[in-house]
């Protein structure tokens, strides 16, 4: 089982990470996101565009089971994060996350 809160935090420190929606639209338009995260209460047209587009560029999507909030608090910033990608996942087992679902 991969510890979530503890591996989103090394990737922050040791690779790339790129935090909100429209970075993170970018990013999976450009083919670069190796796992996009989503917060399980983002609104519905922005899940169901990230859901679209992780689809269509084959880019595994992992739907975190807690509020904006808690994945906001994750990543130790003080505001809402619905959406966010990994570029990099530096020294964590972020992306083990993708295989587990």
């Amino acid at each position: 089982m991969v510890d979530l809160y503890r591996e989103l935090q090394t990737a922050m420190r040791t690779g790339k990470v790129i935090i909100g929606f429209e970075e993170t639209m970018k990013i999976i338009r450009m083919g670069k996101a190796k796992l996009v995260i989503m917060a399980a209460n983002a609104p519905d047209e922005i899940r169901e565009e990230v859901e679209r587009y992780c689809k269509l560029a084959d880019i595994p999507l992992y739907v975190f089971q807690g509020t904006s909030l808690d994945l906001g608090a994750i990543c130790r910033k003080p505001f809402m994060v619905s959406v966010l990608s990994i570029l990099d996942p530096g020294e964590s087992k972020v992306l083990d996350l993708a295989k587990g679902e």
